[in-house]
């Protein structure tokens, strides 16, 4: 019988809805998230705060964690976030 091989294909984001929130909440939510997820994981974050465009990259470069894209879809900041172990 044989066994199926490991997926290959990417990690499906959790989503984190911060829209509606300020400084500093989207970030410290996306922290809390980023600590439930496994190595390699992703993290998408759905914000309207606009310091959120300087917040995330910022919070990526003191912890580590990878900001693997960031743009703006609908007027809502969207940031893919990958956890380091």
């Amino acid at each position: 019988m044989a066994t199926a091989a490991p997926s290959s294909a990417p990690a499906q984001p959790v989503e984190l809805d911060a829209t509606g929130l300020v400084c500093p909440m989207p970030v410290l939510k996306a922290n809390r998230a980023l600590r439930a997820l496994p190595v390699g994981g992703l993290l998408r974050v759905l914000a309207t705060d606009p310091a959120a465009a300087k917040d995330f990259p910022a919070y990526c470069d003191q912890t580590g964690h990878v900001l693997q894209s960031s743009g703006e879809e609908n007027g809502v900041l969207v940031f893919l976030l990958r956890p380091t172990g």
